[in-house]
C-alpha cells in the first residue's frame, strides 16, 4: 500500500508553527505509511523543524506567503488569498497530491474554501462537522452538525444522521449505530417546525434511528450518533468543553484547600488524572467536515502537539476506511 499524503497548514492556529510542527514530526514517527506536507512560510517552518533530530525525510515544506487570520471574513479571505497556507492545501487535495488536509485555522475559511475548492459528494446537500464526544460509558458518540450549518433544512440533517452512521460503523467500528435527534424532550411531538420534519423524515430512512435524545441523556451513550443543526450543536460543544474544564478546576481548588484535603488528593491522584485522560480531547484531533469529496479535518484553534497527533491518526482512520465513497453509496 502507498503512503498516505496528509497536508497541514502550519500557520493556522494559536501555537503555529512550533505546535504544529512538533506534532507532525512525532506523527512520521509513529507512523512509517505517511508522509506530510508542511504548508507555511518557509523559513518560519523550516526553522522549527530543525529544533528537532528525529527523521524528517517524510516531511515536505511547501511555501505559502499568507496567512488567513481568525477574524478575517471567511469568503473575502478565500477569494483574495489564493497563496494561503490554507487555501494552498485545499488545492493540493483537490489536485490528488494529498489524501487530506488539516488545519486550526479560522472555521468559516476552511468550510467556505473546502465546499468552493473540493465541493461536495455527489448528493451531499451540506456537508457537516463530525465531532467525537467522550461518553459515561467510556466510548465515543459523533455529535453531527457541530459548527458547519446554523442554519438546517430536515433533509440537511437526514443526511448527517447517514453518514454519521456511515463514519461510526466504518471508522469506530460500530455495527448498527444508533442515532438520535437532539432536542427537548423524547416525545416525537416536541420541539420545533425542524425537529418535527426531521424526526418524520429520520423514521422513514434506511438507519437505526431510535427517536429524540434530550440534553441531560447526551453523554450517556444512549446512541452513537447525535443529530442536530450547528447552531444546537457549538452550543453542546462548547458547553461541554466549557464545563468539563470549570469542573477539573474546582475538584483542583477543592482539594488544596486544606491539609487533609490535600493527603486525600494525594491518596487519590491516580485517580484524578485518570479522570482528567478521560476527558482529553486531544485523543480525537479534530473534526472532519464529512461529505466532501475529499478529506478536510478541523482542529482545535489552541491546538498542540498532542492534538495534531490525534487528528493525523484520525485522518489515518477515515482514509484506510474509505469513508468518501462509503457515503457516496449511501447518500
Amino acid at each position: 500500500m502507498s503512503d498516505i499524503i496528509i497536508a497541514v497548514d502550519a500557520m493556522g492556529g494559536d501555537n503555529a508553527p512550533f505546535e504544529i510542527v512538533k506534532g507532525c514530526v512525532f506523527a512520521v514517527g509513529e507512523h512509517k505509511n505517511i508522509k506530510i506536507i508542511l504548508i507555511g512560510r518557509e523559513k518560519e517552518v523550516q526553522d522549527e523543524l530543525d529544533k528537532y533530530s528525529q527523521d524528517k525525510s517524510r516531511i515536505e515544506i511547501v511555501n505559502a506567503d499568507e496567512v488567513i487570520a481568525t477574524e478575517e471574513s471567511p469568503t473575502a479571505a478565500i477569494k483574495n488569498k489564493k497563496n494561503s497556507s490554507m487555501v494552498i492545501g485545499l488545492n493540493l487535495v483537490k489536485e490528488g497530491k494529498a489524501a487530506a488536509f488539516i488545519s486550526a485555522g479560522n472555521t468559516g475559511a476552511l468550510l467556505t474554501g473546502a465546499v468552493t475548492i473540493i465541493k461536495r459528494i455527489k448528493g451531499v446537500e451540506r456537508p457537516a462537522l463530525g465531532t467525537l464526544m467522550p461518553m459515561e460509558n467510556g466510548k465515543s458518540s459523533l455529535l453531527i452538525d457541530a459548527g458547519a450549518n446554523v442554519d438546517a433544512k430536515p433533509s440537511f440533517l437526514v443526511q448527517f444522521a447517514k453518514m454519521g452512521s456511515v463514519y461510526m460503523e466504518n471508522v469506530m467500528g460500530v455495527k448498527n449505530p444508533k442515532v438520535g435527534l437532539i432536542n427537548i424532550g423524547a416525545e416525537k411531538e416536541k420541539g420545533n417546525t425542524l425537529t418535527k420534519e426531521t424526526y418524520e423524515l429520520l423514521e422513514e430512512a434506511d438507519i437505526n434511528f431510535v427517536g429524540n435524545i434530550e440534553a441531560r441523556d447526551l453523554f450517556l451513550g444512549k446512541v452513537d450518533v447525535m443529530v442536530c443543526d450547528a447552531f444546537v450543536g457549538n452550543v453542546v460543544l462548547k458547553f461541554a468543553e466549557g464545563f468539563v474544564g470549570s469542573i477539573l478546576r474546582i475538584v483542583k481548588r477543592e482539594l488544596l484547600s486544606s491539609f487533609l484535603s490535600k493527603v486525600g488528593a494525594l491518596l487519590s491522584s491516580g485517580s484524578f488524572k485518570r479522570l482528567k485522560k478521560y476527558f482529553d480531547y486531544s485523543k480525537v484531533g479534530g473534526a472532519p467536515f464529512i461529505g466532501l469529496s475529499g478529506l478536510v479535518v478541523k482542529a482545535h484553534g489552541n491546538s498542540e502537539e498532542k492534538d495534531i497527533v490525534g487528528a493525523i491518526n484520525q485522518c489515518i482512520k477515515f482514509i484506510e476506511s474509505d469513508i468518501t465513497n462509503k457515503i457516496q453509496e449511501k447518500i
